[in-house]
Order: structure tokens, then C-alpha cells, then sequence
């Protein structure tokens, strides 16, 4: 049976990496990854931010279906999964990382372990609280490895422990970085240069949501310049090189053990990062950039075709199908994702699929937003998401719901509360030149509206497998009066 390892690191765009194109990338593993398996150079999450996005790629389902749009709505029991269906299915589901997916009820079903692996280094803030660079999310280099790679090493210790005989496993891994606060140990935090670096995508173009000048306005990042940016930038860029040493301790691990060979290696993230492009950090939960929307994906599996690539848009849910069609494990509900196994063997991807993402939350919806007091960040002006937490309570209209669809030439992105946005991706890339109701676009954006809609009516909910007796068979008895 083949094993599988999930390596997902949180918050990792594609665009810098070596094998996604960047000119000044150290990504030595994730290129040698590329190079054994198939990269997929247009994967797009569900949603933007931590738990809907690890809700969707692990139910092949999109944030709408069963309400997965928050930090605050996990994976419940009676909900499924794929490592719920590995460890049915006889795996050996170990997990070593972060949550941000299963409800507590579910650890039971889901999972055989999970591992705490000890903690690491810090990084310190290098200005004083009222330096304007106190909430930029930059930090001093790590004094000593952080947590994940300690994570990383129990993953090695069990791949070098296991015995003849063992069950097939899944390796789940999703560790913190690069996610902020922007800090790694050295030589990584001084690895690159910022004024080496590619210029920044253009700081608040016109034509942007309002969250993009409130977001700059909370954390004071209209009052920092672009050397400043550029310095968030070269380090984000140095976590993602550690990141990828990590990476190489478990490729080196598997072929030291002999399991490289049916072992199937997953790598991929839950979002991106601004980063300092556009003049932001971090994210938001209805941003729709690509450079949170897009993520590395690559996958290496036993027979695939070695060094392909495949530029025709998936989702990350896909990746769900996908597994258990690789561990021989039938689907048991209904789900939107498609299986890459036809790619994995050399085949091109659909060139007309559009991908989807959602976001944010309705002024109907309070308890979905950050900033709640039972947060505990709205109390604590010095905590790093102290601004998030306001600007969601003082301008619920800077994080209204909204709506993404991705085709191969343009993006749409409808938001009942805010700015509608339409980008021409063959002329302007970076999303810069909001291009919404101009005269030129009109067809395509109408084109766009029309298949959004068609979108929604076809993923509007899911109907169990399982279904239930008509009438009372079943009812309890206690509750009957028979005359």
C-alpha cells in the first residue's frame, strides 16, 4: 500500500520559490522534489486564511458548503476527512505540527497520534512600542532552531524507526512557518539581500478594497518605506529556504530508509503572504491576491511522470480525491475536488476550469470576526494581532464576504459590502489595473458573474450517501402513543 506524507507549511506563496520561477530562490528540495514529481504551477486555495482552508483541502469542499469560513469553525466528527478515511482504512495517521483543522471531537477517529515535539526559539521585536515598525510583524533572527524543525526531526525519527511488517502510514506535518511573525534562525534571516530583491508589487493601487489603506492605516505601514518592506521580504524569503531544509531532512530520510519508493510526498500550503507587496503583511480574510491565493504544489507518488509540469489551474482540495484514489480508499460523500492522478501519469490539466475562493463574513455574523473578548487579543493593545482584531470591530465593511473566480487569462472577485474587482492576468499580473466595469472588459466580466453564479448553484450544499427511513421506523418508543 503506499504511505503518504502531508508536508504543509503554513502561509507559503509560490511565486519565490526556484522551481516556481523566482531568479533568487534557495529552494535546493523543493526543486529536487519538482524534479522527481509533478509541480503544479496554477494551485489556488479555497479560502485564505488557516482553518477554512485545511476544512476544505482535507473535505473537498468549498468554505460555503458547511460553513468552514472562520478561525473558530474546525472539522467536527460528524463531518468527514482524509485522514479519517486513511486510519479507517488501517493507516498508521501520525500528526506533528499545528492544528487549525479538527474540532477536539475528532482526534479520535482521525488520528492514531499526534506528537508535541519540544518547543523552540523566539525571535525579539526590534523597535519599541510606539515605533510604527512595533506591528510590521518583523522580527531579529531566532536564537536556535524554532519549533518546526523540531518537527520536522520527529518526522525523521519516524520514518527511521519504523519495522517490517508496520502499517502503512500517513505522515501528517503542517508546521508554522513561513506564517508571521517574520523571523528565522541564521544564516536564513540574512540569506538574502532586500536590495537584491525584485521590486514590490505596487504599494495600495487604485482601485483596491478599502481594507488594503485600513490595514496600512491599523498596523502604521503607511508611515513605513519601501527599504522597510523590502527587509519583511528578504526575510519571509530566508524562512522559506529554511522551510525547505526541513524538507530535505525527510526526502534524505525516506531514501535512507528504502520507503521513497512507495511513499507518496505531498507538499503544499493552506495560503500566502503579502509579505510587503502592496504595501501589506501578513493576510486578510477576504483578500483574494494571488500572492494569498496561489500556493506551491507539488507531488511526487510512485509511477508518476518525473519532471512534469502542469500549467492549467487546480484547487487545493483536489488533493483529497486524489489520496485516497493513490491509497485504493473509496470516496463516501459527495465533494467538489478532482483527482490529479491523471496528471501525476503526464497528462495536461482542464485549460478551462476556473478555480474558487471565498472570504470574510456578514455584518450578520459576529461571531465570526477576530477582535471577540474571548479572543484575548482585544484586551492586549502590545499583541502582534491586536490591529486585525480593531480594524475587524471598528470596520466590519473591510472584511465583508467575498467571492473569488480564477480562470487561466482573468480574475473576478464580487463583494457585496466593498470594491468589485476584475484584473486581465495576461496584461496586468501583478493585479494592479482594477479593470471592473470598464467598457472594454464588459463580456468577460459579465462571462465571469454568470459562471460564478452557475458555481453556486452546483456547490450549494452536499447530500449525504447516507440516507434515513421515511416515516416514524426508528422513532423512539418511548416517544409513541399507540391507541
Amino acid at each position: 500500500m503506499t504511505n503518504f506524507i502531508y508536508f504543509n507549511p503554513d502561509e507559503m506563496r509560490a511565486d519565490l520559490l526556484g522551481c516556481y520561477g523566482h531568479p533568487l530562490a534557495r529552494t535546493p528540495n523543493f526543486d529536487r522534489l519538482a524534479a522527481s514529481g509533478v509541480r503544479f504551477d496554477q494551485c489556488h486555495v479555497q479560502h485564505t486564511v488557516c482553518t477554512p482552508s485545511r476544512c476544505s483541502f482535507m473535505t473537498g469542499w468549498y468554505p460555503h458548503t458547511h460553513g468552514h469560513r472562520t478561525l473558530w469553525h474546525s472539522l467536527r466528527n460528524d463531518e468527514p476527512n482524509t485522514l479519517k478515511y486513511l486510519k479507517q482504512s488501517g493507516y498508521d495517521v501520525r500528526w506533528i505540527g499545528k492544528n487549525d483543522l479538527l474540532a477536539p471531537d475528532s482526534f479520535e477517529d482521525s488520528v492514531t497520534k499526534i506528537h508535541f515535539p519540544k518547543g523552540g526559539a523566539g525571535g525579539a521585536n526590534l523597535y519599541e512600542r510606539d515605533d510604527a515598525r512595533f506591528m510590521n510583524f518583523l522580527r531579529g533572527p531566532l536564537d536556535g532552531d524554532n519549533n518546526d524543525y523540531h518537527r520536522a526531526q520527529e518526522g525523521v525519527r519516524y520514518l527511521k524507526n519504523r519495522k517490517p511488517g508496520d502499517p502503512p502510514f500517513m505522515l501528517y506535518i503542517p508546521i508554522g512557518c513561513p506564517h508571521c511573525p517574520y523571523t528565522v534562525p541564521e544564516p536564513w534571516y540574512s540569506m538574502y539581500d532586500p536590495n537584491d530583491l525584485p521590486p514590490l508589487r505596487q504599494t495600495e493601487p487604485d482601485g483596491k478594497p478599502q481594507y488594503v489603506h485600513w490595514i496600512r492605516k491599523y498596523r502604521r505601514l503607511d508611515e513605513q518605506d519601501d527599504a522597510e518592506l523590502r527587509k519583511i521580504m528578504a526575510v519571509y524569503m530566508g524562512m522559506i529556504s529554511y522551510v525547505d531544509h526541513m524538507l530535505g531532512l525527510l526526502l534524505d530520510a525516506l531514501e535512507e530508509t528504502g520507503q521513497d519508493d512507495n511513499t507518496a510526498v505531498f507538499f503544499f500550503s493552506d495560503h500566502g503572504d503579502w509579505a510587503g507587496d502592496y504595501g501589506l503583511v501578513e493576510k486578510w480574510p477576504s483578500g483574494l491576491d494571488d500572492c494569498l491565493t496561489r500556493i506551491p504544489m507539488i507531488v511526487r507518488a510512485p509511477g508518476n511522470q518525473a519532471g512534469h509540469v502542469v500549467n492549467e489551474p487546480i484547487e487545493c482540495f483536489d488533493i483529497m480525491p486524489t489520496t485516497l484514489e493513490l491509497a485504493g480508499v473509496d470516496v463516501q460523500h459527495t465533494h467538489h475536488g478532482r483527482s490529479m492522478g491523471p496528471q501525476l501519469r503526464g497528462s495536461a490539466g482542464d485549460p478551462g476550469r476556473a478555480v474558487f475562493a471565498e472570504g470574510g463574513y456578514g455584518p450578520h455574523e459576529p461571531h465570526c470576526f477576530e477582535g471577540k473578548p474571548s479572543d484575548g487579543v482585544a484586551s492586549d493593545p502590545d499583541a502582534i494581532y491586536y490591529p486585525k482584531a480593531m480594524q475587524q470591530q471598528d470596520r466590519r465593511e473591510t472584511v465583508c464576504r467575498s467571492t473569488m473566480i480564477r480562470t487561466a487569462t482573468h480574475k473576478l472577485v464580487r463583494r457585496p459590502d466593498d470594491v468589485d474587482e476584475l484584473y486581465d492576468l495576461v496584461a496586468d499580473p501583478q493585479e494592479c489595473r482594477n479593470v471592473y466595469n470598464c467598457p472594454e472588459y464588459a463580456q468577460i466580466q459579465q462571462e465571469l458573474i454568470e459562471r460564478m453564479l452557475d458555481w453556486y448553484i452546483q456547490t450549494s450544499d452536499v447530500t449525504p450517501f447516507e440516507t434515513d427511513p421515511r416515516g416514524f421506523n426508528g422513532a423512539p418508543e418511548h416517544l409513541t402513543v399507540r391507541e
